[in-house]
């Protein structure tokens, strides 16, 4: 019962937080007005404002949010690896390579979504196998994999930028992350699957559990962990490449909220994924305010305020898990 309430406090946190991040900005909306809006009242100047450029963001930003979250717990607890995150696996590079290729040619939003799903998925596939030692996957050993496929990757996103010089200032901008060009196009197309392979996932939290302690052990409770592992890893790499394909690189987030989140509520899947949602999509919608309100009318992009925090708490984990060999 105490998980509901602390679920229910942190979701009207949330739904606060957003509230809060649709009044701050160049132009002051006071809160009252945008529930007024909200209810087809209000200004007609404020109303633009709220509907066709900040409501669209912040509901963009609490997407991406929620579904890296869940894709770094998820990669975390299946692969055994409490370094896991789509962005140190090379996986946000993966899908930065497909998307940056579509940008190139031009080909829209679901375009970008594709190749950036492709080139996700092709990635951790590959650091999985290049990871493994006889049939396990070590813990370092993904790591450093991750580090040079991500490398790699970083290389070949520079050599589409040198090949596409009227598209190099959007490939820059978008390689550093952010949600200033987000619109409800974009919202509409991206947000049901984020909430969609979030779902899926979720659905695999009990069967993730008995996987956490063992294949053996999870075989011996009914579970298929091959197809589990397919399903969440396909699921997961197209949360990732469609956060990717809208809101460019955004690092750290998949790593940082779920050890977080287990701090709080502890290892047990069925909880740490909802509370990891919310909470994601809560730090993420706090973190595009503060990048599009503290140095206005510059704008922070958010890649660079996640790594900020991203870093030094990876050095944390590396530093203090003793699992790590």
């Amino acid at each position: 019962m105490k998980h509901f309430y602390r679920f229910t406090i942190l979701l009207l946190l949330l739904i606060l937080t957003t509230i809060a991040a649709c009044s701050i900005g160049t132009v002051k909306i006071p809160p009252a007005e945008v529930l007024s809006i909200m209810k087809g009242e209000g200004s007609p100047i404020y109303e633009t404002i709220l509907l066709k450029i900040r409501l669209p963001r912040v509901i963009q930003s609490a997407a991406v949010g929620m579904g890296l979250a869940v894709s770094g717990a998820f990669f975390q607890g299946l692969l055994s690896n409490p370094l896991a995150d789509p962005y140190i696996l090379g996986v946000s590079s993966g899908a930065a390579v497909g998307a940056a290729a579509s940008i190139m040619l031009g080909l829209g939003i679901l375009g970008t979504q594709a190749f950036a799903f492709i080139g996700a998925l092709a990635t951790i596939y590959l650091v999985i196998a290049l990871s493994q030692i006889g049939s396990r996957a070590y813990a370092v050993t993904m790591l450093l994999a991750g580090i040079a496929v991500s490398t790699f990757l970083s290389s070949v996103v520079s050599f589409l930028m040198l090949l596409s010089d009227h598209k190099l200032a959007s490939i820059v901008f978008w390689m550093m992350g952010g949600f200033n060009l987000i619109s409800w196009k974009e919202v509409i197309i991206s947000a049901p699957i984020i909430l969609t392979g979030i779902i899926i996932m979720y659905l695999f939290s009990r069967d993730l559990n008995a996987i956490i302690m063992g294949d053996e052990t999870a075989r011996h409770l009914g579970v298929d962990t091959e197809r589990v592992r397919r399903i969440v890893l396909v699921c997961g790499s197209l949360v990732t490449a469609t956060a990717v394909s809208v809101s460019g690189i955004i690092g750290f987030v998949g790593l940082m909220i779920p050890h977080i989140t287990r701090m709080l509520v502890g290892p047990d899947n069925r909880i740490l994924v909802p509370y990891s949602a919310v909470i994601g999509g809560l730090f993420l919608v706090i973190t595009d305010t503060v990048s599009r309100t503290v140095i206005q009318p510059t704008e922070i992009p958010i890649g660079i305020i996640t790594a900020a925090f991203g870093g030094p708490f990876f050095l944390y984990i590396l530093k203090t898990n003793r699992n790590l060999r």
